[in-house]
């Protein structure tokens, strides 16, 4: 039970948001909002558990971290911003959800899709910590650019919030993995420990996405085509344009491993902290702009695992009759 939600997302997060929404119109869930905060941290931090520093400080892959820190914040945040401006002039919220999201890049799932891909996995943790860390220093006066003019933004109190929900969660997770460490190999940490990290950290989504939604229930009835239909509208853009852009790129300047890293090093952006964020810090129509997100997100990662994995399929297929045609001309 306690696994289930980690494991079937795209059916979670649908059934939270429908559920959140009906108990929204008929109960006050306002109490609610003042908790998330601590659940963020609380949900941030299993997904902390197991990074170490030398992993990220390794000087292989420069070339791929270089490239993926120029798309997470430039063309990611460059792209958010158009889309926001033309589509969410008059829903600032909702544009502060959209360009949270854009800012903070690669989580668990960067790594988990790299691994199953057969890509460099080494590399994925590298591009994980690193656009993190870097994501959380620049956020907050990206936010200032982005949607400064439409919403209030206090660079101070999203620098704090980022600080709670990121720094402190990265340092309590490097401890306890250490002192786990100290009883278990690595080995055993991934057998007994691994599994149910991903699992805390859905639990945790869930108490925001349903907080988010039910609070905000009462107003998406009085305005649902233009919150639901515009918002889902803009986060398919986002995402669709994010990975033909970077499937592009990475076809042109790197070796399919290392390729397919990049392609998850930048398409997948950090929604548990994202939502986190944009909650605490711009209410509840930022958070349901990243909830919708979570709807799109895991789905795209599947579908282009599911298409690397086929275009291999073909491609060692026809590897296999030009070796044959090769045989029989030979004879």
């Amino acid at each position: 039970m306690f696994l289930l939600p980690s494991k079937n997302l795209t059916l979670t997060i649908p059934l939270v948001l429908l559920t959140g929404f009906l108990v929204g119109l008929q109960v006050d869930t306002s109490g609610l909002q003042k908790y998330i905060l601590p659940v963020t941290i609380l949900m941030i931090y299993p997904t902390m558990i197991g990074f170490t520093l030398g992993e990220v400080l390794r000087p292989n892959n420069k070339r791929l971290l270089f490239s993926s820190l120029a798309i997470n914040f430039i063309f990611i945040p460059l792209l958010a911003y158009v889309l926001g401006s033309l589509f969410l002039r008059h829903h600032p919220g909702l544009f502060a959800g959209l360009a949270v999201a854009s800012l903070l890049p690669t989580s668990n799932m960067t790594i988990a899709f790299t691994m199953f891909a057969g890509a460099n996995v080494a590399a994925a943790i590298q591009l994980t910590v690193v656009g993190l860390i870097t994501g959380s220093l620049l956020a907050p006066w990206y936010l200032l650019v982005m949607v400064g003019k439409y919403i209030p933004v206090d660079v101070l109190t999203v620098l704090k919030t980022l600080t709670m929900v990121v720094i402190l969660p990265l340092i309590m997770g490097t401890l306890t993995y250490r002192l786990l460490l100290r009883k278990y190999t690595p080995e055993e940490f991934q057998a007994k420990f691994k599994p149910y990290l991903p699992a805390a950290t859905a639990w945790g989504a869930i108490y925001i996405i349903f907080t988010s939604i039910s609070t905000n229930a009462h107003r998406i009835v009085d305005n649902i085509e233009m919150i639901i239909l515009v918002a889902l509208l803009v986060q398919l853009l986002f995402y669709a344009i994010n990975y033909l852009g970077v499937i592009q790129f990475s076809r042109y300047f790197f070796n399919r491993r290392d390729g397919i890293t990049l392609v998850y090093g930048t398409a997948l952006r950090n929604l548990s902290i994202s939502i986190g964020l944009a909650a605490t810090a711009f209410g509840a129509d930022a958070a349901l702009m990243v909830s919708l997100a979570f709807l799109i997100q895991g789905q795209a990662a599947a579908w282009y695992l599911r298409f690397i994995q086929r275009k291999a399929v073909i491609g060692e297929y026809c590897q296999s009759g030009r070796e044959i045609e090769g045989r029989l001309k030979a004879r």
